[in-house]
């Protein structure tokens, strides 16, 4: 059992700006999870399925703004990667 640990902590990387973007990454889908089942759920269970569903519509209108500003955020750090690759 303890060499099963030790072997995997072998394998682990300590890149701490991989594992902040893991952890970053986990959060927010886990966000975003409990808005939509939980939140979703209760809409469902408390307003009925048409409620539900108009629910849905407003969290994914929401969410379109964001990802639009996350994708431009990651073709800037892209651009800016590639030019000092080229410096």
């Amino acid at each position: 059992m303890i060499t099963a640990l030790n072997n995997r902590y072998e394998f682990m990387s300590r890149d701490l700006r991989k594992y902040g973007r893991q952890t970053t990454v986990q959060l927010v889908v886990g966000a975003l999870m409990l808005l939509f089942l939980v939140g979703g759920g209760l809409i469902y269970l408390i307003y009925g399925p048409g409620a539900a569903v108009t629910a849905l519509l407003c969290m994914g209108a929401l969410l379109l703004p964001v990802a639009l500003v996350m994708v431009f955020f990651r073709i800037i750090d892209w651009i800016i990667k590639r030019s000092k690759e080229n410096e």
